[in-house]
């Protein structure tokens, strides 16, 4: 058992008899919403009874400002809680406001201070039990009904001259008041739980709630005189009175996190609401590793008291790796402070703090290069994601992607912005390449008109980045375009071609090619962008992109068994080619095994070949004849 004499009600002395009170029928309404059917979780009450303390300590804060005379003048603002496991008890005290016998009526027994009368309004009106209308009504000490048997309020006022007196009630149509002796300045509230509700007379209980709800109260709180809050609320300090281990040491508490964050964003708002928030990114990023999808870790607080730990709304989906908190004194809350009733201002929430972050990310992005980039090595996979699907936020995203390219160093990567400031003066559009490294974009074909014309051309490794790039569709007015895409044209190269095959002679081959390939090619015609290697395979499919058909048939989807749309592309200067227009008529034959090895060839380069067993037996064929 835990607890002392000091909060045990016996201590008190009966002045007068009690006087019985009926509740108002609109109370009697509140309470049996409140205890049959509005708290998802029980142990909201706690929170709900220590914010009311805090809020009286506060406000007795101010009032000492205004009075000469107060009544215990010299008691501790703090929160007293102490559990007692044997009596099935738990009590809370704080040394505020108080209130007299008139105030007690009017407070819990009425409607005249309570706010019940405007909820039930709004509660008719809505013609359902929703707890979201119950938020702006101030009625969160009626949740101690949903554990308790009975509940005895103790208050005496700050008025030296008023007596003090206890609240009981069972919750159910009455409530007695009565004056006692021998109490001190502030309320004194004693809920004996209901017997399936004994675990939150247990210690440890009602330790894990203060930690998870009240860490941050401003005022100290102790349990079972134990000091409980002892990480202060860095987000409502100045960023200048704060030193690097305490930011340290807050992230770790609020993340339950071991490292140390990579990136910090501390800032205030008044406008368009009042926020103060302290945003971190980790220094790893989980899903990287194989593990679980994150969920949301940006908790929202109102005046320091923890409104939801993981609001599922206030980021976008994108932004779940963030840890943190925001704090807005503009949220009108429902009764159990679970969720937010009004959705406009959680989407005003939600594109404040998007915005802010990544204002914050661009800066990091042009002040610390280096920082940025290992930033972006973890953590850039979710940038991708919210660019695909963000529209509120995609070009502000967009500027911060960052790739590969065929003008930069292994290793080394660009910005979209900075691909535009290169382009030619000509230059349409925005190319990009998927593969599965720098080396196989770079050993294959089609890439080789592009390096001909100083053609810049984005590497893209990872496998939503064609979805990303589909999506984005253009920037800064310039189309994105997939360099391997068979509607891609190129200029002419500033050289006429030497040594290539006649136009009549491309024709006739392309021609004999088609026929000779039958289904297998949508169309045959000579490269423009091809300049070493002797064919290519471009995907003449807009919807089905090759890379979108092998991620559909890993995932089993309908679609990804349809016949590929190819058109073969040739280089008519090339050897390969040539030989191949003279076999077509001296060697047909032979001519037919290597216009499909060809084929296969490019196909192979494409990433599109699925089953090389037949191509296996032609080279061996084609082998014979050497």
């Amino acid at each position: 058992m835990a607890g002392s004499s000091f909060f045990n009600p016996l201590t008190t002395m009966s002045t007068a008899t009690p006087q019985k009170f009926e509740f108002q029928a609109e109370i009697k309404q509140l309470l049996d919403i409140v205890i049959h059917s509005l708290y998802t979780e029980k142990e909201i009450f706690v929170r709900e009874l220590v914010s009311n303390a805090s809020d009286a300590l506060e406000k007795f804060r101010h009032l000492q400002l205004t009075e000469k005379e107060v009544f215990d003048d010299k008691l501790a603002l703090e929160i007293n809680l102490t559990t007692d496991d044997k009596a099935k008890t738990i009590t809370i005290q704080d040394h505020g406001l108080g209130m007299t016998r008139a105030e007690l009526i009017e407070n819990l027994g009425t409607i005249a201070h309570s706010g019940s009368k405007a909820f039930l309004k709004a509660l008719s009106e809505s013609g359902q039990k929703n707890a979201n209308l119950i938020g702006q009504f101030g009625v969160g000490f009626y949740s101690a009904f949903t554990v308790a048997k009975s509940v005895k309020v103790y208050s005496h006022s700050w008025r030296a001259n008023e007596p003090g007196h206890v609240w009981t009630s069972d919750g159910t149509g009455s409530y007695e008041v009565e004056e006692v002796a021998e109490l001190s300045r502030g309320t004194k509230i004693v809920v004996e739980l209901k017997d399936d509700c004994a675990d939150y007379a247990q210690d440890w209980k009602i330790k894990e709630i203060l930690e998870r709800y009240s860490a941050f109260v401003s005022f100290p709180i102790n349990l079972n005189a134990k000091h409980i809050n002892t990480v202060q609320a860095l987000w409502l300090r100045s960023k200048n009175e704060i030193k690097e281990e305490e930011y340290t040491e807050f992230y770790k508490f609020q993340a339950h996190a071991y490292d140390e964050p990579r990136l910090r964003l501390h800032f205030s708002a008044d406008a368009p609401l009042s926020i103060n928030a302290l945003l971190f990114v980790p220094k790893e990023n989980p899903e990287r590793l194989g593990l679980a999808r994150l969920e949301p870790s940006v908790s929202l607080y109102c005046r320091k008291v923890m409104i939801d730990a993981k609001p599922k709304d206030l980021l976008p989906e994108w932004l779940r790796f963030l840890k943190g908190v925001v704090d807005s004194e503009d949220l009108p809350l429902n009764i159990s402070r679970e969720t937010m009733q009004d959705k406009a201002l959680i989407e005003k929430l939600n594109k404040v703090i998007t915005k802010r972050f990544l204002k914050f990310l661009d800066e990091e992005s042009t002040s610390r290069v280096d920082g940025y980039n290992e930033f972006y090595a973890q953590f850039g996979i979710f940038l991708k994601e919210g660019a695909a699907l963000d529209f509120t936020h995609k070009d502000q995203i967009v500027k911060l992607l960052r790739y590969e390219s065929s003008l930069t160093e292994k290793g080394k990567t660009t910005s979209l912005t900075d691909y535009v400031s290169r382009m030619q003066s000509e230059q349409k559009e925005i190319y990009y390449i998927i593969g599965a490294n720098r080396e196989s974009i770079e050993s294959g074909p089609y890439l080789e008109g592009f390096k001909a014309r100083n053609l810049e051309v984005l590497f893209c490794y990872e496998s939503v980045d064609e979805y990303v790039m589909n999506n984005v569709r253009e920037f800064d007015g310039k189309k994105i375009t997939a360099a391997d895409h068979a509607d891609v044209k190129l200029a002419d190269l500033p050289k006429p071609p030497e040594g290539s095959l006649s136009d009549d002679e491309i024709k006739s081959l392309a021609e004999w090619l088609k026929k000779t390939l039958g289904d297998r090619v949508a169309e045959v015609k000579a490269s423009d962008r091809l300049v070493d290697s002797p064919a290519l395979a471009l995907n003449a499919d807009k919807f089905m992109t090759p890379h979108m058909r092998r991620m559909m048939k890993a995932m089993n989807k309908d679609g990804a068994e349809s016949p590929l749309r190819i058109n073969l592309e040739i280089n008519p200067r090339h050897a390969v080619i040539k030989h191949l227009a003279a076999a077509q008529t001296a060697s047909p034959e032979k001519a037919a095994l290597v216009a499909e090895q060809i084929l296969d060839n490019a196909l192979i380069s494409a990433g599109l070949l699925d089953d090389a067993t037949k191509m296996v037996a032609r080279i061996y064929k084609l082998l014979e004849t050497v």
